[in-house]
């Protein structure tokens, strides 16, 4: 059985980091980018907003034995097979674990303005990703 109390902590969490990242939602890619502390406050934020759905999406799949996902984007991808999200949010989920992989391996340079776009336009898919998983658990 789904252990509901460890999610549910979980999301709790993502909550808080969602309200502190809202702090920042006006700023602007000049201001985000002469900051280095600010920077590293963003983007390891998000990082961790991110593994924490990862994290909740695996112990989601273990629990109901689907298939093993075999790369932190994949684990989105099954709930989307499974049914439990729509193709527009396994998509969306999927561009932010890209996103967190560039930010934990250092692939290439982060683009300030995906980091501000996200701030300004895409917080809000961290709490439909939380809707769905309340949807998954009840």
């Amino acid at each position: 059985m789904v252990d509901k109390i460890l999610i549910m902590r979980k999301l709790a969490e993502l909550e808080i980091y969602i309200k502190q990242m809202q702090e920042y939602s006006t700023i602007t890619v000049k201001e985000y980018s002469k900051d280095w502390k600010l920077e590293r406050i963003i983007e390891r934020t998000l990082q961790m907003m991110i593994e924490l759905c990862v994290d909740i999406t695996n112990h989601i799949i273990a629990d109901k034995k689907y298939r093993v996902p075999t790369s932190y984007s994949d684990t989105f991808q099954v709930l989307e097979e499974e049914g439990l999200i729509s193709k527009k949010q396994y998509k969306t989920m999927k561009k932010m674990a890209q996103f967190r992989n560039i930010v934990v391996h250092h692939y290439d340079k982060i683009d300030e303005t995906i980091v501000v776009n996200i701030l300004r336009r895409n917080l809000k898919d961290f709490f439909e990703y939380r809707d769905s998983i309340l949807k998954i658990i009840k």
